[in-house]
Parts: structure tokens; sequence; C-alpha cells
């Protein structure tokens, strides 16, 4: 049970959580070496793969990224 309340806990972000996610991404841009994890160092209680999916979900929600059509033709 604790594995599925650690696993809740990671998907919810608090507006602190975020406040300090975007400055860490101002910070750490796309070259910098280990930036997920310097991310998630900078966030506190996140791994570097919830900053990452983090991040993907919000471009998607920007527009930036396309929604997936998972639309089957028929």
């Amino acid at each position: 049970m604790a594995s599925s309340s650690m696993s809740s806990r990671r998907s919810t972000w608090t507006a602190q959580e975020n406040n300090l996610f975007e400055r860490a991404l101002a910070r750490y841009d796309t070259e910098t070496p280990n930036r997920w994890h310097n991310i998630a160092m900078a966030v506190g209680g996140k791994t570097a793969e919830d900053c990452k999916s983090h991040f993907q979900i919000l471009l998607i929600e920007s527009g930036r990224v396309p929604f997936p059509n998972y639309m089957h033709s028929s």
C-alpha cells in the first residue's frame, strides 16, 4: 500500500512545487547534463521521471505538442 500512496503523492503537484519546477526549468536548460535529476532535486519529493512526465503533460496541455489521436479508422 505504501507504493500506491507514494505514487499518488508524486502525481499531485502543489503550487509551491510548480513554482520550484518552473524556476528549475529556467535554471537547467536542455543542454544541462542530468537535467531532470537536477530539476527533481530542486523541487524535492519528486523523481527525475516525475518531473519529465510533468513537463510532457504541461506541453500537451499548452498546445505546444498535439494531443495524440487514438481513434481507429473503420
